[in-house]
């Protein structure tokens, strides 16, 4: 098995797809790539059995085979090297691997490609073309949202429904929720499922610079991605997804507009002053201004600021937790935003003043419980 490629175009490759890999793997050939050359044309795979990437490169080959190479000696070796031409001379009886460059040759050791898994197949599965800057954009919408606790596994992925009306995108960790539908994504029939955080993270970064259509097949157990020559294979999460809707305020009568970057960055510099379990700070919402409030009781750190707005409505305290805020906040687009509240007990929705025509947006962070020892 040989073939010569860039230090640059392989390198490339391999960072997109070095995400999947994980650290302490059930198996040892977790841990690397899975070189497949037929011809001129590199296939190069990564998998933690959950989750399977691989990638297309061209290559000048001769002497087909299959290999798999530890990722981190391979990903250290290229980031050391200027560009250059590579040549790979690998031995698939023995797997040694050789790698010459300008100025030397680099062996190491690798593993029977026949011992690395299986990579699931595309069978009966249903189909959907998304853009791929309109995919970007939903899961940077709502990734964020997602929940780390194991123990809620339907919580821990983006929840996809496709329907004739559009498709909607869901994430919720249970102190926020982020909605996003577009309605340029249609389906004949209505279908959901769950794509693992991870797998929707990779995806994320590997549309950064595409152009075109992604290609998305599923079944009842895995999703297929496609776009530009890379294909990712996940798992999906066998779970029921929360009534999400059930906890969305459908009404409530105080609107406050502020302009989003500045209460941005009011939250987090308050934030510095509130204690460190809860991150709490206090909205007092009036007419035509904003007060912040954040206190530390055990370091005796307190803060205020004072931001303009519009508000309509009877005034009204509430809290929430600074960083949930303005986590919400940082991956909106608009200058403005709307903030609708009912009561200082219910979930304030934050919508951005300014969508796409197709785009329907909404978040909603839970409020904390004001405690009254606090802000004097």
């Amino acid at each position: 098995m040989k073939f010569i490629i860039s230090t640059q175009n392989l390198l490339k490759e391999l960072q997109i797809l070095s995400g999947v890999i994980g650290t302490n793997s059930v198996l040892p050939i977790l841990e690397d790539f899975l070189l497949d050359l037929n011809g001129n044309e590199l296939k190069v795979f990564a998998s933690d059995l959950e989750t399977s990437m691989s990638s297309v490169v061209q290559v000048d080959g001769e002497e087909n085979g299959v290999i798999a190479i530890p990722a981190k000696i391979l990903l250290d070796t290229l980031k050391a090297l200027p560009d250059q031409p590579l040549s790979f001379d690998i031995n698939t009886e023995t797997n040694t691997v050789a790698i010459g460059s300008s100025t030397g040759v680099y062996n190491l050791i690798g593993e029977s490609g026949d011992d690395f898994p299986t990579i699931p197949s595309r069978d009966t599965t249903n189909e959907v073309l998304i853009d791929s800057k309109v995919l970007h954009n939903a899961i940077t919408k709502t990734l964020f949202a997602t929940s780390t606790e194991e123990l809620r596994p339907a919580m821990t992925g983006i929840n996809v429904e496709l329907a004739e009306d559009g498709a909607t995108f869901v994430a919720t960790d249970a102190h926020k929720l982020v909605k996003y539908k577009n309605k340029s994504i249609t389906s004949d029939t209505y279908n959901s499922f769950i794509v693992p955080r991870k797998a929707m993270g990779l995806l994320k970064n590997a549309l950064v610079g595409q152009a075109g259509d992604v290609q998305i097949t599923y079944n009842n157990t895995n999703a297929f991605f496609n776009i530009g020559g890379i294909d990712l294979i996940c798992r999906l999460i066998d779970a029921k997804y929360p009534d999400y809707n059930a906890v969305i305020p459908i009404n409530n009568p105080n609107t406050l507009t502020v302009n989003r970057v500045d209460l941005e960055k009011a939250l987090k510099r308050i934030a510095i002053y509130s204690s460190k379990t809860t991150n709490q700070v206090k909205l007092s919402i009036k007419e035509t201004f904003l007060d912040l409030f954040a206190e530390d009781r055990d370091f005796s750190n307190e803060a205020q600021e004072q931001l303009p707005c519009e508000f309509t409505g009877e005034s009204l305290d509430i809290a929430f937790n600074a960083r949930f805020l303005a986590e919400v906040l940082s991956v909106l687009d608009s200058e403005q935003v709307v903030v609708k509240l009912s009561t200082p007990n219910r979930a304030g929705v934050v919508v951005p003043t300014e969508t796409e025509d197709d785009e329907d947006l909404l978040m909603l962070v839970m409020p904390l419980m004001i405690n009254q020892q606090q802000y004097g």
